[in-house]
């Protein structure tokens, strides 16, 4: 089964930015709701953000809300996740997931991009 790329990661200070970028290789998900989940060790998995097919509906948690921002170019098959003023509690892997048959589909995790706060 194709796994959905996630990239753009790294380390940054507080209050630094990111971009991160989620790609479909293989399969066309751009008519697929996509939403951005993390994972910090020891932790549960986290819902951060997720976009309609279209672009026009978005959802944030709330302790993302403000200062995250995520879009989609459909015809590169990409999702973004435009991440400003990090807190070193930002701190996970980050992976992205497809709405596929009434759930988001974890089976289609890529290897996730390591995000880190820290000064």
């Amino acid at each position: 089964q194709a796994h959905l790329v996630e990239s753009g990661g790294g380390l940054v200070p507080p209050g630094g930015s990111l971009r991160l970028s989620c790609v479909a290789p293989v399969y066309d998900f751009s008519t697929y709701s996509i939403a951005w989940f993390r994972q910090a060790p020891g932790k549960e998995r986290e819902f951060v953000a997720s976009t309609s097919w279209s672009g026009d509906s978005t959802e944030y948690a709330e302790s993302v809300r403000g200062r995250f921002t995520i879009s989609r170019d459909n015809a590169k098959n990409t999702v973004y996740l435009e991440m400003n003023s990090l807190k070193p509690e930002d701190t996970a892997a980050y992976h992205c997931s497809p709405y596929i048959g009434g759930s988001w589909r974890f089976e289609y995790w890529g290897q996730g991009t390591q995000v880190t706060v820290s000064s």
